[in-house]
């Protein structure tokens, strides 16, 4: 049987692993709204596999196992920042950017911020604050991510994801090292899953510190590939 922990939880109580892959969550007005967001975005290249990746943050079992797990609840917030914002950036309207700089410094303080652990275990037992900080992790990436895409220089959107992979790595690296657990949330529901809750604590870090950085680092490699293109072409003419 679940356990609720964190009855005031958006996906609702952290699942025991024996019915974990059967909590979906069929809010109907999150389906709606990831549907007229489908619908909206149908005709651009990266729109559905944006919507697909919000689709598996918060409808797929992982929302409901992100209640009781911290590595899970990393993932999930590593769909957002990493994964979602970036396609929802490379889907809207190409424009330039006026500086990577500012969306840097508010989407790296938000991402730290949000994991103060009364900041945190607030979000997981609110739902109003549970959405103000899925809105402003993803709004604040999706910034970022805009900014790096629209950047004049091939060397700024390098520059700029390689400082998103800088600062993912640091919060990784802190939360991995971390001598005890942060969180509230996550004290009792990592022992059904084999997990101390520090060791679930230690596996969030580890993934927020390794396949985090990943998206980071392919952004570096398309954007280094970019700009010796326009440099290429600029000593062709």
């Amino acid at each position: 049987m679940p356990v609720d922990i964190l009855p005031g939880s958006y996906c609702g109580v952290a699942p025991a692993p024996a019915v974990a892959l059967q909590s979906w969550n069929l809010d109907p007005v999150l389906l709606l709204g990831l549907l007229l967001m489908l619908v909206v975005l149908r005709r651009q290249r990266t729109g559905p596999a944006a919507v697909g990746v919000l689709a598996l943050a918060f409808v797929s079992p992982l929302c409901a196992i992100s209640v009781g797990l911290f590595s899970a609840r990393v993932v999930h917030h590593v769909l957002l920042v990493a994964v979602a914002a970036p396609l929802l950036a490379a889907a809207l309207p190409a424009r330039r950017a006026k500086g990577a700089a500012l969306p840097f410094l508010v989407s790296t303080a938000l991402l730290w911020a949000w994991h103060l652990p009364g900041a945190y275990d607030l979000a997981l037992r609110d739902i109003a604050v549970y959405w103000l900080m899925q809105a402003t992790l993803l709004g604040s990436a999706v910034w970022f991510w805009r900014a790096v895409l629209g950047a004049r220089e091939g060397f700024d959107a390098v520059l700029w994801s390689l400082a998103g992979l800088m600062q993912m790595g640091a919060l990784g690296a802190l939360l991995t090292f971390a001598p005890a657990p942060l969180y509230a949330a996550h004290a009792l529901a990592p022992l059904d899953w084999g997990l101390t809750p520090l060791a679930d604590q230690q596996l969030g870090g580890l993934i927020m510190w390794v396949p985090a950085m990943l998206p980071y680092a392919a952004m570096i490699a398309l954007s280094a590939r970019r700009g010796w293109r326009a440099s290429a072409g600029r000593g062709v003419a």
